[in-house]
């Protein structure tokens, strides 16, 4: 989809690699300047799953030989994505008001935690912070509990790299418009902020948001995780009546005069004791295969390696490995084919010849 765009990523870590990696996924052409290591320590390192599809030199960007080659690079390119903090790269004179002189198409993606302007816009951080301060992670858990750390995926993935995508997407939209780039400033508590708007859509049909444990999403025995019997767990998020209907129907407890009272909050506590110890009674697989085919809203937790051999999963084959690294495929996927596999992440600088060669230099 993207094999018209050519993006240059300035080496990081977490959320900027990540994003760089989805735009390769959907065909993007992406070089990565990889800092210079002797080859001892790049011998030490595997290739990193997050370099998938895309090429990579290595520069020394206080090198001021190695620093007009990026120069170069990014003078080429339809996109830049640099995750250093605010004001590195305008010291070492790749800051978004040079790069766009020699290119004035140039679609500047900055990623950060604290984002580039603001009084923590130059301390250091990372996902859990970020997410504690927007206020993403407030609904991390039941109310007598503290907030659990997510994953990276609420902070880092969804608030910061798929941020920094639509951005980038946006602003090559407008460019073809407008011949004229633009600076992205994907912050993560921007975005982990702005991902909370769906719950705090509650307030307006009367859901309480500022309380946990007390919006239908986060509080309800029917939207909540179960132990079972053999330590694995079940997902259950039965949230419209007809649905919560079948649930209760298949548990036997369709006639239950509590279970049916869905709203009453007073109740959940107690609800969601009864239910802890009816899924107490029999292991994970047996509850999964209970509602099996049904509009239950009940799924296994499972993971990433046991995800790869259920058989929906299988069938979208939306995991695969790549030598001892287990991967997802691209997504999202365009049309009814099977996710395309990219290519092998390269090995640190494996093009640096070839793409000086492109150059000129």
């Amino acid at each position: 989809m993207l094999q018209s765009v050519k993006i240059i990523e300035i080496e990081g870590i977490g959320p900027g690699p990540f994003a760089a990696m989805t735009l390769a996924d959907m065909g993007a052409q992406v070089i990565t300047i990889h800092r210079k290591e002797a080859p001892e320590a790049r011998a030490a390192q595997a290739a990193n799953p997050l370099d998938r599809g895309k090429r990579s030199i290595m520069l020394d960007l206080k090198d001021p030989e190695d620093l007009d080659v990026a120069k170069a690079l990014i003078a080429s390119a339809d996109g830049l994505i640099e995750g250093m903090r605010p004001g590195v790269m305008e010291r070492l004179g790749l800051g978004p008001d040079e790069m766009r002189v020699a290119n004035p198409k140039l679609i500047y993606g900055r990623m950060t935690g604290w984002g580039q302007t603001g009084p923590r816009a130059k301390l250091a951080g990372h996902d859990l912070n970020y997410i504690g301060l927007s206020g993403a992670l407030w609904y991390g858990s039941l109310p007598d509990q503290p907030p659990m750390t997510p994953a990276t995926l609420v902070g880092d993935i969804g608030g910061g790299a798929l941020y920094l995508v639509i951005g980038m997407l946006a602003g090559l939209m407008a460019a073809r418009d407008t011949g004229q780039g633009t600076v992205v400033d994907a912050a993560i508590v921007d975005g982990s902020a702005h991902m909370m708007n769906l719950l705090m859509s509650m307030a307006s049909v009367g859901g309480t948001v500022t309380q946990r444990g007390q919006s239908r999403l986060d509080g309800p025995h029917w939207s909540r995780t179960y132990r079972c019997a053999d330590g694995g767990y079940i997902a259950v998020q039965a949230l419209e009546a007809k649905f919560y209907a079948i649930f209760l129907d298949r548990l036997g407890l369709g006639d239950d005069t509590e279970f049916l009272r869905q709203n009453d909050k007073p109740l959940w506590p107690r609800l969601a004791a009864r239910l802890e110890a009816i899924f107490a009674t029999q292991p994970r697989d047996h509850w999964a295969a209970l509602f099996d085919g049904l509009d239950a809203c009940v799924a296994p937790v499972l993971p990433p390696e046991h995800s790869a051999r259920d058989p929906h999963i299988a069938a979208r084959n939306i995991w695969y490995g790549t030598g001892q690294v287990l991967q997802a495929a691209p997504a999202p996927r365009f049309g009814t084919s099977a996710p395309q596999v990219p290519r092998n992440a390269p090995e640190r600088g494996q093009d640096s010849d070839a793409i000086r060669k492109e150059l000129g230099m």
